[in-house]
Formats: structure tokens, sequence, C-alpha cells
């Protein structure tokens, strides 16, 4: 139910939390935070922002966009290789609902503890629409990253997780037509993949001695691999049956051949695309699976293993030709 509040006391009620790291040593309450990053580190920073109807459906629990807004931009900390320290959260509110927020705040809480993030500022306004932005800080060893920009002919390039999850679970939850009639069990958990999302951080900071490359999977496989292979002037060939998929997804491919497409292009993955030297030896515990290397040939260019080259499809975008918010065709990214 919406209620007139304080925006002071909107804040202290519910996202005044002690700081854990002892690299923040001023967190929410003053004009800005103070962070003292230890001798030999540096930052790495990041933001996001949410919008309802664009970036998840209007109907979606407190909980999973309190989750979502804090996995999705970890994940580019971990695509970094870098370890969270602290995060911003401006909040740009419809109306204040009082049950809507304690359930928000208290997932968004439950988060940050599970990844060790303080949250350090932000703002709250009103908004004609629920709209997020969220900033995190983590912190590497200094000189260090893993960027888009470091691969090299011949390594390896490998995924973590499944792919296409999120994807489904999108058209799941937009209630599309013609869909495939799947397990109970199935669809609950390409809904859950799509609603709680997972950052990789564990394996981003292990993969920092090792990979040479790497970024996030966000807008869809094939054009964040592009991305990757424009930043280091690259060429893959990628071996289509070696991309991992989960039961749930088998199960729907089962039904419906012609969808892995949006596997490739859907988005909202959020796992890691990795390239990795020759030398180095792969680590079970990273959860990776190799589905090609990368190749010098026509900057941006993806072949298969029959050097037939694939379609460009397109992924996710922030600005469609005709965005329709409405319907929901570009809730994603």
């Amino acid at each position: 139910m919406a209620c007139p509040v304080d925006e002071f006391d909107l804040i202290a009620r519910h996202f005044d939390w002690p700081a854990r790291h002892p690299e923040v040593s001023l967190a929410v309450g003053d004009d800005a935070a103070l962070l003292d990053p230890p001798p030999g580190t540096r930052l790495a920073v990041s933001t996001d922002m949410l919008i309802a109807g664009r970036h998840f459906p209007l109907d979606t629990a407190p909980e999973a966009i309190a989750h979502r807004a804090l996995a999705v931009n970890l994940s580019d900390l971990a695509a970094m290789g870098a370890s969270p320290l602290g995060f911003t959260l401006s909040l740009g509110l419809p109306q204040t609902d009082a049950d809507w927020l304690a359930r928000f705040a208290s997932q968004l809480r439950t988060g940050a503890e599970r990844w060790g993030c303080d949250l350090i500022g932000g703002d709250t306004v009103g908004s004609p629409v629920l709209t997020l932005s969220v900033t995190v800080i983590g912190s590497l060893p200094a000189g260090k990253a893993l960027t888009r920009g470091g691969a090299r002919a011949g390594d390896r390039l490998a995924v973590t997780g499944h792919i296409g999850d999120a994807a489904l679970g999108l058209a799941l939850a937009l209630g599309e037509e013609s869909l495939p009639v799947l397990s109970p069990s199935a669809a609950a958990y390409l809904r859950e993949r799509l609603d709680y999302p997972e950052p990789r951080l564990a394996t981003g900071r292990a993969l920092l001695p090792h990979a040479s490359a790497a970024l996030d999977c966000s807008d869809g496989l094939l054009q964040d691999i592009g991305h990757l292979l424009a930043s280091s002037d690259l060429a893959a060939e990628i071996d289509i049956d070696a991309i991992p998929v989960s039961p749930a997804a088998a199960e729907w491919l089962e039904a419906r051949p012609a969808d892995w497409t949006r596997l490739v292009t859907g988005g909202d993955d959020y796992e890691l695309i990795v390239a990795l030297p020759p030398e180095v030896e792969i680590d079970p515990v990273w959860g990776l699976t190799v589905i090609g290397r990368l190749v010098d040939g026509p900057t941006g260019e993806i072949r298969d293993r029959q050097a037939r080259t694939l379609p460009q499809r397109r992924g996710y975008t922030h600005f469609p030709a005709s965005p329709s918010v409405d319907k929901g065709e570009d809730v994603n990214g």
C-alpha cells in the first residue's frame, strides 16, 4: 500500500546497514562514502540501470528485483576478476509501498552479505516507472585485470554454466503464445534463472592469473563473443554442439529445436566468456566448458567447425528501432 514517507526515514529504515569491509571507512549517512583501498590494489567500478518493463517484467517480485539489480552488476566485476567492496543504489519509486520496500531491502541485504559487498550510498526519488541504478566497486591487485582486449590467436574460448536459460525463462514470464509444454520443474528452473542470476565471482577471481581475456554474457552469447573479438582483433571458431545447455533447456529444444537461436542471442545469462591460453590447465572447479578457439581472421567473424560463417545474429540492444515496452519484447539485457 502506498503511503507518504520521508526520504531520510526510508533510507534509515531500510538501507542504513553497518559496513563490514575495513576498506569502507564511511558508508551510508553522509555526503559521500569514504573508501581506503590497501596499498598495492586498484579499484574496478561498474554501473547498470534497470527499468521495470524493459529489463524485467512488471510483475517481478521485489525479492527477484533486488537480487537481480545487485547480481548483474557484480557479474561485471566477476568478468574483470575483481572482488566486491561496496555498491551504491539509486532507486526511482512510483510509490512508497512499505511491504514492497521491506521485501526488496531484505533481499538486497541478503545478497550483499552473501557476496561480501557493503551498501555505501545512493539516492531515492519519485519516478513514473520503477528504476534502479547500481554502481559496484571492487578491488584488484595493482596492474591486474581481465579485459576484453587481451586474447590471442590459439586461445581456447570457454563459458561458465549453461547458456540460454534466462531467455527461455523470459518467454515463459511474458506468456508468449505457442510455447512448448514443459515439466513443472523445468519451467520453474528456467524462470529462476531469469529472476536470480548468479555472478561468477569466485571463478573470475580464480581465472585472474590464468585467462587472457574475459567478459560476462549479458546481451547474448554470439553478440558478446563478438565484443571480445572486436576488442582483441580476432575471429573465432565455435563448436555449436559444445555450447552447454541445461536439462530444462534441452527439454524445451526437444519440442522446439528452432528455438536454439533464442539460447545464443537472448541474453541475461550472466555467465563468463573466457579466453584461455592453450598451456593453461583447466581446473574443474572453474565450471568451464570449452566451446571453440580464437583465430586470426576477419575481426569479429564467427565460424563453425565446418568453416561456415555463422550469421551475425543480433543480441539484445538497449535502443531498438521500434521499442515496445508494453508488450515486453525488449525486456532483457
